[in-house]
């Protein structure tokens, strides 16, 4: 949305007050929005106005402002303003700016994952259901949002026992010739191999919009009809088919506790607050069932915040990016719920509804909504109690000065030194910070590169990981690869005959020796060179709170020795560093944890901080082997004819879908090419000349599809071309490069 009459106004830099005062005199009365930033330019607080003149003149009476703002009236430096067409427009661009620059002196809601939703494709004969996460595309309906992923993956369930519906990707599609063990589990009506008409197919899809919709009681009624007609023609089978799908329409609508149907699409927000902290619980209804609940926990809030302030601010934030439904239920009365609504309507060219129910099925729903908010922040803050005394705990074991407030895990990942990956966990009095988490796609030495390509410190850390990069759940249950993370180097001491002692002269791994392939060292090293290199850049000063209070490496002396020898070159020594070391037998429990200069301790086996190690060892862990398999996956998915200059995502999917493989359009003649649906002449040629250079005649063209001439023949055609006078003979050509497969062999023809 574009905010009319847009202006910035900044102001010279001052001191507190006066850069208020002095922004005063040019200010308008006009509605918009204001910025307070500090010294650094960073942002303190963003606020709305009607009319920006009189509400930033408050800021003036500092002896009536709290203790809080009072602070943050000190430190401001700059004040910027954008003026705006009306309030709501404000309240918009207020919201989308708190969740943008995240100010130290706003509301700001932590959760910035994206929302999974259930989408049909209208591109296909068959339309396919699917879950999705991210940009919108044309050509499919979407339906949600869903609160979770388990959420919209009990819908597709149901959707597939009862309306059949395909969820194969449409090259799977193309390519069947019988059925699936979808169709087996009677979970698919297999329109692959028709064994359903598109009719009937075409049935099933409106009926699963309907549900969708909220329209499940016409669908029984016409469900039982049929199902009556065909036991009347004796139709046994087909009766009983239709029984089952009813069965499992009333089994989904039994599921959800909250019964809705009257209210169609609705969310319902409810906040509670405690200890200086507050949790908002959503849930989210569409077409009149649960599509599930979340927990959003707010920062930066005062502990005296009134409920109507902290929901005002949280809808802004929620609805920046999710599309408004027209009815928001809340547990509090907002004074600006009017002013609310309007700015939702803005958003959704559509009219909203912010009301606050007071009795009947949705009072009921939103004190349901409460009692989860409730139990969540309950939850938290005995959590959040567990984990200060772990955090003291690791501070008395490592005797660290004050308990940490940061605490940051690496790891690394890779197998034989490819596609290698470094990363970085991190956790903290709240638990794990997952947008703080970042990856390090090595690029050094360490990872099997050319001497003297190692990289240097910069700005292409790959981060924040992904809601869902890191939304992941431990790979409990999963083979997992034998990765050099875990070579041996990383092994403990002996614990029979060992001599104990840190630095250099501690014993190095038992039985094995260092990682083939690839240097972990180096990865170590550079992964640190990369993080401390660009913290110092941009925060030499140590004040915005991202310096680590404590550093643990998931490995050895050697990863150790490695980290304190690039901080030590880089001038930072009074960062605690701490290896953490698998023990004998690489027994869980019988970890050893070294230290610069100091001997090698071992916790009691059960011990709380030593569990609390272990899941913090463990979180870095997981993370690391996910981000390893994303990238070695995208590196072996990665096709032959990304390399075709002119020959964009389309084109591919169209080559692929007629040709089945990059293999296929490799071998394809010039006039089958030409043929494909999609490709004209032109690019046609194109696609030809990258396989084939300079063969672009008649009678290749002509020339039917198989396999090129292999080494052995195009050797005999080389020798068999007489020599220059004086020259001497050809070499026979080398064989071809194989594309090596997961295991790292080459592939077979």
């Amino acid at each position: 949305m574009a905010f009319s009459n847009e202006q910035t106004t900044p102001v010279a830099p001052m001191e507190g007050r006066a850069v208020i005062e002095t922004a005063l005199a040019t200010l308008p009365f006009s509605p918009g929005v204001y910025r307070m930033l500090d010294a650094k330019g960073d942002a303190l607080y963003v606020g709305k106005a009607r009319s920006l003149k009189k509400r930033v003149y408050a800021y003036t009476q500092v002896h009536k402002l709290p203790d809080r703002l009072k602070r943050m009236v000190f430190e401001t430096r700059h004040l910027e303003v954008i003026t705006t067409a009306s309030e709501a427009e404000a309240l918009l661009l207020e919201a989308n700016l708190i969740k943008r620059l995240r100010p130290r002196y706003n509301i700001v809601l932590r959760d910035d994952k994206s929302y999974p939703w259930l989408v049909i494709t209208e591109d296909h004969p068959y339309p396919q259901i699917t879950k999705h996460r991210g940009e919108r595309r044309k050509g499919a309906s979407y339906w949600g949002p869903f609160a979770s992923v388990w959420a919209v993956n009990q819908t597709l369930t149901a959707l597939q026992r009862v309306f059949l519906l395909r969820s194969c990707r449409d090259t799977v599609f193309d390519s069947r010739s019988r059925p699936c063990l979808l169709h087996q589990i009677r979970r698919c009506s297999a329109p692959c191999v028709e064994r359903v008409s598109k009719e009937e197919y075409g049935e099933l899809v409106r009926e699963a919009v309907q549900f969708l919709s909220g329209e499940t009681p016409s669908i029984q009624k016409r469900l039982a009809k049929e199902m009556e007609e065909a036991a009347e023609r004796l139709e046994f089978e087909r009766a009983a088919a239709i029984r089952d799908r009813i069965r499992g329409l009333t089994h989904v609508q039994g599921r959800d506790r909250i019964n809705m149907e009257n209210v169609g699409d609705a969310d319902v927000v409810a906040l509670h607050q405690a200890a200086g902290q507050a949790c908002v619980q959503v849930f989210f209804f569409r077409g009149g069932r649960n599509n599930g609940n979340r927990p959003f926990f707010l920062s930066g809030m005062r502990a005296d915040a009134e409920p109507a302030e902290v929901i005002t601010a949280f809808l802004g934030q929620l609805y920046d990016d999710l599309p408004p439904p027209p009815l928001v239920l809340v547990s509090h009365e907002l004074p600006e719920a009017a002013l609310i609504a309007e700015a939702l309507a803005l958003r959704s060219d559509r009219k909203v509804e912010v009301h606050y129910p007071r009795r009947g099925d949705k009072r009921s729903a939103v004190e349901h909504a409460q009692t989860n908010a409730r139990e969540a922040l309950e939850r938290k803050l005995a959590e959040g109690a567990a984990q200060g005394e772990l955090l003291e705990g690791v501070a008395k074991v490592f005797d660290l000065p004050s308990t940490p407030e940061r605490i940051e895990i690496y790891d690394n990942s890779h197998i034989q030194g490819t596609n290698a990956y470094g990363v970085m966990v991190v956790a903290g009095p709240s638990g794990f910070l997952k947008n703080a988490y970042r990856k390090f796609s090595i690029r050094g030495e360490g990872a099997g590169a050319p001497k003297g390509k190692r990289g240097k410190a910069d700005a292409t850390d790959r981060g924040p990981a992904p809601a869902d990069a890191s939304g992941v759940e431990p790979l409990a249950g999963e083979d997992v690869e034998v990765l050099a993370h875990d070579a041996a180097a990383r092994a403990a001491p002996r614990t029979t005959g060992a001599p104990r002692g840190g630095g250099a002269n501690a014993p190095r791994a038992g039985g094995a020796g260092a990682p083939r392939g690839g240097d972990d060292f180096a990865m170590m090293r550079e992964v640190f060179e990369r993080r401390f290199g660009r913290a110092l850049k941009e925060d030499p000063e140590r004040e915005s709170g991202t310096w680590p209070d404590l550093v643990l490496i998931d490995g050895g002396i050697g990863q150790l020795s490695a980290a304190r020898d690039i901080l030590t070159e880089m001038g930072v020594h009074d960062v605690p560093l701490v290896a953490v070391a698998k023990g004998p037998d690489r027994d869980a429990g019988r970890e050893w944890f070294h230290r610069t200069g100091m001997e090698p301790i071992q916790l009691p086996p059960r011990d709380p901080v030593l569990y609390y190690l272990q899941r913090l060892r463990d979180e870095a862990h997981r993370f690391a082997i996910t981000t390893h398999r994303a990238g070695r996956s995208k590196s072996l998915i990665k096709s032959e004819l990304d390399e075709i200059p002119g020959v964009g995502t389309a084109i591919k999917r169209a080559l692929l879908n007629h040709f089945g493989s990059a293999r296929g359009v490799r071998n394809a003649a010039l006039e089958d090419l030409q043929n494909s649906p999609g490709i004209g002449p032109a690019v046609a040629k194109r696609i030809y000349e990258h396989f084939h250079p300079g063969t672009t005649g008649p009678l290749e063209a002509a020339k039917p599809r198989g396999r090129k001439a292999g080494p052995a023949k195009a050797a005999v055609a080389i020798l068999a071309e007489p020599p220059e006078e004086g020259a001497d003979p050809p070499e026979p050509p080398s064989p071809p490069l194989r594309a090596p497969d997961a295991l790292g062999h080459e592939a077979e023809g």
